[in-house]
């Protein structure tokens, strides 16, 4: 079962904080995270206090200039049968040739998991001209963030995209604004099989020392 998170109070602001929080129960979750296919995603999933407390960890991020440049649409519940039909009719607008059987497969998506945090880059435009690439970067970093919070909660989980990251009609019905984009859908549940371990990268072909 997923243990309740036992947090400390967050800081006040300005308290100072140590520099570094060794943690071998960190560094063995990082050496064995592993994201749980969006398939193999079920019931149950997180509840009001754990969703909370996932937000309130992920947003502790790196964030130049602290310009928030980030926010979480949840969707859960009944309201995943809305955002079915939402999928739905953005692939009959890309695709008017689409067959019932393809929209039908369309509004099925969002019950693949009890628990879907839409994570919406939303950068800002100050006047020190901080680089959208910068903020976009701390949406991503949110992203990660959730996945590693839910799973320290007991919860799997999968960061997708997809077609509808990328759709105009999706960033209307989620209330996008123009200058929006769609980090990635958060898929959380309990996984129903274990995953397996893929290839990772190999450092040495990855990782260079720069000698000047």
């Amino acid at each position: 079962m997923p243990a309740k998170a036992s947090l400390p109070p967050e800081p006040e602001f300005g308290a100072p904080l140590a520099p570094s929080h060794p943690s071998p129960e960190t560094l063995k979750l990082l050496a064995l995270r592993r994201s749980t296919p969006v398939s193999a995603l079920s019931d149950p999933g997180p509840a009001a206090d754990d969703i909370d407390t996932m937000l309130r960890l992920a947003m502790r991020v790196p964030d130049h200039r602290k310009l928030e440049p980030w926010r979480v649409v949840i969707i859960e519940g009944e309201a995943r049968a809305l955002f079915g039909d939402v999928l739905a009719a953005a692939r009959r607008l890309r695709d008017p040739d689409a067959t019932q059987e393809q929209l039908a497969a369309e509004r099925t998506l969002p019950f693949r998991a009890p628990l879907i945090l839409c994570v919406v880059s939303s950068p800002v435009h100050d006047k020190k001209g901080t680089p959208v690439w910068e903020q976009q970067l701390s949406a991503g970093a949110l992203c990660q963030n959730l996945l590693i919070a839910s799973q320290a909660m007991g919860w799997a989980g999968v960061w997708i995209s997809e077609d509808a990251a990328y759709d105009g009609h999706v960033h209307a019905a989620l209330g996008l604004s123009g200058h929006e984009q769609v980090a990635g859908f958060i898929y959380l549940g309990t996984a129903k099989e274990q995953p397996v371990e893929r290839q990772r990268p190999d450092i040495s072909a990855k990782a260079t020392r720069w000698t000047g």
